[in-house]
């Protein structure tokens, strides 16, 4: 026959806690799946509160793009012999402006649906561009005469058109354009004007704009000039910058942000000038090998960006992704604990009440989730864990026999809450945290049960 739960000997008993301690992981993993699910929903909630705001904006240029003449060669092999043929063509001369000067206030808010929310922002960018030919122009191959300047296009890029402003405005030489929608005649997304270029040939062509758009989350601007300085600033007091540029200059505080980006053409490893066929305007410029410029495309992913995010300091999901993990920890430090009392203290601990209070210690992590979402992480951690220490507390006061058994049971679990919110705020020291403490925990059993025999085998 098998021996009964109080004749087992400690070794079968911490297997038994073991075992059971293995079976919580299928409704903690279960949690962890939960928590995927609920920000999976959030995360289509934010999209749909955003929906035809605007998107995650990406503004460029302005641009000009002027078409020319030129000859084109091309050599067949037809019946034997080599037929060579030169015909006319169109491309394209992509000029970007010496230096570009830009401010961009943004305004954000909070949108709400139910329990969720998301950033959004208006903005208004406003500044001025100068645009001049190079002095070696003759270098790209290009003769001055066969450049259409009458029928140049000024190029603005924005990667959501949906959230453009009624009604931009942008001047060249002081004299207001007409804007039409889409790229001109290149690819792209945004607004483009004819413009007259003639004045290039004596001076250069100065270009003034000012435009409101609207997005959400985030703004990232792409540099097309020599010489780009751009001004930031925002009521936000949670901004993350990121892209291949950081701000040379930026202030944070609680009444919002600035940021001022220095950005040159030489660190984003292009010319100012670039040629290519007629529609085609992800071009950039190289030297060939005979002294003149070449025009050849850039590699996949090359645009380089300034990005700044406005983030929401307390991404409650994350956050309770992180505690789940940890549900282990808890779990085995409550179950030492009854083990302890079972071993040494001689109160008999059954598998069910390991059971039990472990399924409490998992539902600590659906209640931290379902609180958090109406009221806050940090209220719903306080509830959620008090809950749950109350719970245990008076349940393992009278599996245990004693309310002083239970107190200890409820500080352990009072104490490793605590533990976890600050493991939750020290992101970068949590494992050494973590690592210590286990340390010291093993270390204390291991001096508690240094002569217990496991085996059960000894004489009495």
């Amino acid at each position: 026959m098998y021996a009964s739960d109080g004749q087992r000997s400690p070794g079968r008993k911490l297997l038994l806690a073991i075992l059971i301690g293995l079976a919580l992981a299928i409704p903690l993993f279960s949690t962890w799946l939960l928590v995927y699910d609920r920000q999976s929903q959030s995360d289509e909630a934010r999209a749909s509160i955003t929906e035809g705001w605007g998107g995650q904006q990406s503004i460029s240029g302005p641009v000009l793009v002027i078409p020319y003449r030129t000859t084109a060669t091309e050599i067949s092999d037809g019946l034997g012999k080599t037929v060579k043929r030169t015909r006319n063509v169109i491309k394209e001369l992509t000029l970007e402006p010496e230096a570009v000067e830009m401010k961009t206030k943004v305004t954000p808010q909070l949108r709400k649906r139910s329990i969720y929310e998301a950033v959004v922002y208006d903005a208004n960018i406003a500044g001025s561009a100068r645009f001049a030919f190079p002095p070696d122009l003759a270098r790209y191959g290009l003769d001055p005469a066969t450049l259409d300047l009458g029928r140049a296009e000024l190029r603005f890029g924005i990667s959501d058109p949906r959230g453009l402003g009624a009604n931009p405005r942008v001047r060249v030489e002081g004299r207001a354009v007409r804007l039409q929608p889409g790229g001109g005649s290149g690819p792209g997304r945004g607004f483009f004007a004819f413009v007259d270029a003639a004045p290039l040939n004596g001076r250069p062509l100065m270009v003034a704009f000012d435009y409101d758009f609207r997005g959400n989350s985030s703004l990232a601007l792409a540099p097309h000039a020599g010489d780009t300085h751009w001004a930031v600033s925002s009521a936000w007091p949670h901004p993350s910058f990121g892209g291949s540029f950081l701000p040379g200059a930026r202030t944070l505080g609680a009444e919002g942000f600035t940021a001022d980006y220095r950005i040159g053409n030489l660190a984003l490893g292009r010319a100012l000038v670039s040629t290519g066929d007629k529609g085609s305007s992800d071009i950039t410029a190289s030297t060939a090998s005979d002294g003149r410029y070449a025009a050849v495309a850039p590699a996949p992913g090359g645009t380089e960006i300034a990005s700044i995010d406005l983030i929401q300091p307390v991404d409650l999901y994350s956050r309770v992704n992180r505690a789940t993990k940890y549900g282990f920890l808890f779990i085995g430090f409550t179950f030492l604990a009854l083990l302890m009392f079972d071993i040494i203290g001689g109160v008999r601990v059954t598998a069910v009440e390991y059971l039990l209070m472990g399924a409490a210690i998992v539902l600590f992590f659906v209640l931290l989730l379902a609180f958090a979402e109406v009221i806050g992480f940090t209220a719903a951690y306080i509830v959620a864990s008090a809950a749950i220490a109350g719970l245990n507390t008076a349940y393992s006061a009278a599996v245990l026999g004693s309310w002083k058994r239970g107190y200890v049971i409820g500080g352990l679990l009072i104490g490793l809450y605590a533990v976890l919110y600050i493991l939750l705020g020290l992101e970068a020291f949590s494992l050494l945290i973590g690592s210590i403490l286990l340390f010291v925990a093993l270390g204390g059993v291991m001096f508690a049960t240094r002569r217990i025999d496991w085996s059960g085998t000894a004489p009495a």
